[in-house]
């Protein structure tokens, strides 16, 4: 089995993110979108998830998974294959969220205008990576 799960690892938000302050990403009036799925994961509940949990749960919300058999399945045909992880995420790309892996593999998000996300980035006891550009160099 696959996995997308970071440990001790602070993924800075994009060299080509478009903003210079973190977003709530915004909500369609039919459906949530991916990142705002992944946003209210981690918003609410830092260090509660692994990257593995948030990316999976948003999969099946997607499509409207259910059941505890069904859901058992899913996400192991879902990391059968290799997943893209929180690099390629629209939270770490386009609104301006950095997401820290703790020791545990656990995640949390932090704006990148705030004193914790600078912090972070500058923390070399941690791997430091750099989300996704959304644009070719």
């Amino acid at each position: 089995m696959k996995t997308t799960n970071y440990f001790n690892t602070f993924i800075q938000v994009a060299e080509d993110c478009p903003i210079a302050a973190a977003e709530v990403p915004p909500q369609k009036a039919n459906e949530r979108t991916v990142a705002a799925i992944q946003f209210e994961a981690l918003y609410h509940h830092p260090y509660r998830y692994t990257s593995d949990d948030v990316l999976f749960q948003t999969f099946a919300e997607k499509k409207q998974l259910a059941g505890q058999e069904e859901l058992a399945e899913a996400r192991e045909a879902f990391f059968a294959k290799g997943q893209p992880c929180f690099r390629s995420s629209p939270l770490t790309k386009r609104y301006g969220w950095g997401v820290h892996s703790n020791a545990d593999g656990k995640v949390a998000l932090y704006a990148l205008e705030s004193e914790e996300y600078q912090k972070l980035s500058q923390d070399n006891g941690l791997k430091q990576v750099k989300a996704m550009r959304s644009k070719r160099a």
